[in-house]
């Protein structure tokens, strides 16, 4: 270890105190990658403040000795964006916790970025309110990292990704300044909306360190019904049905291809078919009834409608909460998918739905000779316009080519990212969703915020 480098830990173990950094082995592995858990590397350092001024002090110091810094939140992210590079120190906010305030007649509440969405959600619960962002990580993901890759979740098709649901927020600059936005107000239109610049910039730019979020009322109940499809196009057609039966009250219209639905089936719920028959594709719908009665009555009559018509072939609608439960259980599977095919690797794009099922035909195909004993997994927002893909290959040589494969046919017309961020992963595919223009004006907005380049380097970018 240098003498400079020694001296800035030092520097760092004065500002956070002696529990506020660890190094060598006592760092452990949790924070030698994300959730991906490919190219493990232990930080030079890990610090864990508590505060916003902190975080400053971090990164004020780190910004003097050109020390590069990578963000971590939950360390659930499927990119590589959190996962250390030899000599980066992991700056975690995992103690930065707390929910501050909840306004029940503006609808809003102020959080510190450590927090984890399920502690959201329990909050705003006990005020008959919610948090509509949610996503099956919901328990170990924090909300800076929600705000940070803009997570969009289950219920995009109803309430929008996480940009829709952020009012105001405080970040920590690379140099230490405190740029504190916490607007509270839904209307506010003077001058530049300068929260956008990173939601979704996934540390790259600033670091999330409170925010206020948008609240909606609670439903009085959600609905949730399974049903069976016998094409993409039934698929599609119970989704437009849906839409024009349930209106706003559509809180979620998960898909699932049959090879994914059987896996989750057998894996996930113990084998407890909710269907005696296979199909070729399922829908999961979530109704949020106001009326409790009157709308499980309409949801009846819409499936009904869509059995006539020959859309559906199958329908179940849960009768308890347990029952709903043990019916998301199938959609939430992935990440037992993800931990049981060695090697696999996984995929979050997105494209207009009518552009779907000729994609798909094409990736399976092509994909055959590279993927292992298994079919591609597809699953994922139909409503939103984004599929997830989890293959198990060959062999590990095989995650480039596929990769090629995946999302060169995106080229033009779809985004090689439809929720879960660039990171490092997909940093090379990142020209096939944004034109010359806009990767230049990307690199400008880093090179100004952040000029040392410190801050998550050689992510996204």
């Amino acid at each position: 270890m240098s003498h400079t480098t020694a001296a800035l830990l030092e520097a760092l173990g004065a500002a956070l105190g002696a529990d506020g950094i660890v190094t060598g082995p006592g760092i452990g592995d949790r924070y030698c990658a994300d959730s991906t858990r490919l190219n493990v590397c232990p930080p030079l350092a890990l610090v864990r403040p508590r505060t916003t001024a902190e975080v400053a002090a971090v990164l004020r110091l780190c910004h003097a000795a050109v020390q590069p810094v990578v963000v971590q939140g939950g360390l659930t992210g499927l990119a590589g964006g959190a996962t250390p590079k030899t000599g980066e120190i992991s700056l975690s906010l995992e103690r930065l916790t707390g929910i501050e305030s909840v306004d029940r007649d503006a609808l809003t509440l102020t959080v510190r970025a450590g927090t984890p969405l399920a502690a959201i959600h329990e909050e705003v619960g006990r005020h008959g309110l919610q948090f509509a962002l949610d996503l099956g990580a919901r328990g170990s993901c924090s909300i800076g990292g929600n705000i940070s890759t803009n997570a969009g979740g289950n219920r995009v098709i109803r309430y929008g990704m996480t940009r829709d649901l952020v009012l105001g927020l405080e970040v920590v600059l690379a140099d230490g300044t405190v740029l504190t936005a916490m607007n509270s107000m839904m209307k506010n239109n003077a001058g530049y909306d300068l929260k956008q610049l990173f939601i979704g910039s996934e540390g790259t730019l600033g670091v999330v360190t409170r925010a206020v979020l948008r609240l909606h009322p609670a439903p009085a109940e959600r609905l949730t019904a399974l049903v069976a499809a016998p094409s993409f196009a039934a698929l599609v057609a119970i989704l437009r049905e849906s839409r024009a039966a349930l209106g706003g009250q559509l809180g979620s219209f998960e898909v699932m291809w049959s090879a994914y639905y059987e896996f989750s089936v057998t894996h996930s719920i113990g084998g407890q078919r909710p269907f005696a028959e296979q199909h070729p594709f399922y829908a999961l719908i979530e109704l949020e009834a106001l009326e409790p009665k009157s709308d499980a009555e309409r949801l009846e009559v819409l499936l009904a409608r869509l059995i006539d018509a020959g859309s559906v072939t199958d329908a179940v609608i849960a009768r308890s909460l347990a029952d709903s439960a043990r019916l998301w259980r199938i959609r939430e599977s992935a990440g037992e998918l993800l931990a049981y095919l060695q090697p696999v690797t996984a995929y979050d794009i997105s494209m207009p739905i009518n552009a779907m099922e000729a994609y798909i035909k094409d990736i399976e195909r092509r994909s055959a000779p590279l993927l292992g004993k298994w079919p591609p997994f597809i699953f994922g927002h139909l409503g939103d316009g984004n599929l997830h893909i989890v293959a198990s290959v060959a062999s590990a040589a095989n995650v480039a080519p596929l990769d090629a494969i995946v999302y060169g046919a995106l080229d033009g017309f779809g985004s090689v990212s439809a929720e879960h961020g660039i990171g490092v992963l997909k940093r090379g595919y990142l020209g096939k969703s944004r034109t010359p223009v806009e990767l230049q004006l990307m690199r400008q907005l880093k090179s100004t915020l952040d000029p040392r380049n410190i801050l998550n380097p050689g992510r996204v970018l």
